[in-house]
């Protein structure tokens, strides 16, 4: 595959379906109040429709890629696809606010067993510079998706095509997807190199409910108020967890197939790398939600702008994936601290010109470009430090564990840091957006730092061996 002069139509098999569940990840949004008006859809049903997709996504991430190994990554892409497509489709026929929240879990399901095969698909099928280039067109679909999606709701949603309102957001997905899936069908590799394992039952049951405990009361607790059931299953998670980490080593002791190799995670510097990424990227997502709020309820601007204001920050993202493999060696361990740095520099910057009482609009297009950059930087660093640091054998580890513990940050971020905004909205008095921006752009710098300090470590950590896995043929 290195050598395939099919590698181009590979990667965009791999990064299209990426970017469309990407899109669909935020792309709902814009389209919640047609909905409602539409399915007459309540409250609660608005935010499951929002946040099922989520729950069903993160859960079965790491489940995802650990069936990618045993039955061919592939493979299970193509089944992934064609779920997700499928499910769109569903979504956009959907008569009832319950078939669409149901839909939208498929859709979701079907996205977990794809999205991990592409990091895995660019680990086994590119090496060297190729490899390099790959990763950033991976980042820049990654951060471009969520952005589009808000756009494209908006478009779609206000086009109103022959009077289907929102419903062409989902079923755009349908032809796009089947064009992909004959394209997979040609293109993506046999999968005669899949293991023969028996399924991890009991680290998918234990995972699978400690990610759901997670999850579920991150994404819904806010607009609930907090309840208590929120902080029971947060509390219920840690137990789960705790059985997962037993589950998987006894069964390494074994010489078994755990879900995850807990002893390749633990590697300091993959362990390190992924905590940098995730504490990076739950910034991200939380200036997805905040400035989504103050550009339209605190300025009085449409989604469609809010939206636009991010395409600077998109761009200037899948810049530093081009040029970091053409540094010299030595700097090589000290650009995702720096790309860390500049986006802590931004964030500060964004809060001083709040701060300053500035009009922002003009400025902040600036200011969030520097702020793609500077993540851009360190995303595109430690994702291929991390895909350097584990072995090829050990891809579907790294492809599960990255993808998911993104979606939980980025959970956690829009949970801590919407809560913060709204809760600062009630207390500044005049001027309460701004101001409520401003504070919440200085924690996100003070975030960022830390994932610099953090991003220092797993650069500078010592590698220690890669223990062995039994390979099981």
């Amino acid at each position: 595959m290195t050598a395939s002069p099919h590698r181009r139509g590979l990667l965009a098999v791999l990064l299209t379906p990426l970017f469309m569940t990407q899109a669909d990840a935020t792309i709902v949004n814009v389209a919640n109040p047609s909905i409602h008006a539409d399915l007459h859809a309540s409250g609660a049903e608005l935010e499951l429709v929002v946040g099922s997709y989520f729950v069903a996504y993160a859960m079965l991430l790491i489940t995802g890629a650990r069936l990618g190994q045993l039955r061919g990554y592939g493979r299970l892409f193509r089944v992934g696809l064609s779920v997700f497509t499928l499910a769109s489709l569903a979504c956009g026929l959907a008569p009832t606010p319950i078939v669409l929240i149901g839909a939208r879990i498929v859709q979701g399901m079907g996205a977990a067993l794809m999205v991990p095969q592409v990091l895995t698909g660019i680990q086994l099928g590119f090496d060297g510079a190729a490899r390099v280039r790959a990763l950033s067109l991976y980042t820049i679909a990654l951060a471009g998706g969520a952005v589009v999606g808000q756009i494209l709701g908006g478009v779609l949603v206000s086009a109103d095509l022959f009077g289907t309102a929102w419903r062409p957001i989902f079923l755009i997905n349908v032809p796009v997807g089947a064009v992909v899936l004959m394209a997979a069908r040609v293109l993506l590799p046999g999968d005669g190199y899949a293991i023969d394992a028996p399924h991890d039952l009991a680290g998918v049951t234990t995972l699978s409910s400690a990610v759901l405990l997670i999850v579920l009361p991150l994404i819904l607790g806010r607009e609930e108020g907090w309840p208590p059931w929120t902080w029971l299953c947060l509390g219920a998670s840690v137990p789960f967890l705790a059985a997962f980490i037993a589950v998987e080593r006894r069964l390494e002791a074994r010489e078994g197939a755990p879900l995850v190799n807990l002893h390749v995670l633990a590697r300091q510097p993959i362990a390190w790398g992924l905590g940098a990424q995730a504490v990076a990227v739950s910034t991200y997502y939380a200036l997805l939600f905040t400035l989504a709020l103050y550009v339209q309820d605190g300025l009085g601007r449409s989604p469609l702008t809010s939206g636009l204001l991010l395409v600077s920050w998109v761009f200037a993202f899948g810049i530093p994936g081009r040029l970091i493999g053409r540094l010299p060696g030595r700097l090589a361990p000290l650009v995702a601290p720096a790309g860390c740095l500049i986006l802590a520099t931004a964030y500060l910057a964004i809060t001083a010109t709040m701060l300053a009482g500035h009009h922002p609009t003009a400025v902040l297009v600036v200011l969030l470009g520097a702020g793609g950059l500077g993540l851009g930087t360190s995303f595109s660093a430690m994702l291929e430090h991390l895909t350097r640091a584990a072995t090829p054998h050990y891809a579907a580890d790294i492809s599960g564990v990255f993808t998911t513990s993104l979606q939980v940050a980025g959970a956690m971020g829009v949970a801590a840091f919407g809560t913060a905004y709204l809760g600062l909205l009630g207390g500044l008095g005049a001027g309460a957006p701004t101001h409520a921006f401003a504070i919440v752009t200085a924690a996100f710098a003070v975030t960022a730092l830390i994932a610099g300090a953090m991003a220092y470590r797993a650069t500078h950590a010592r590698a220690t061996a890669t223990p062995r896995r039994v390979e099981l043929q």
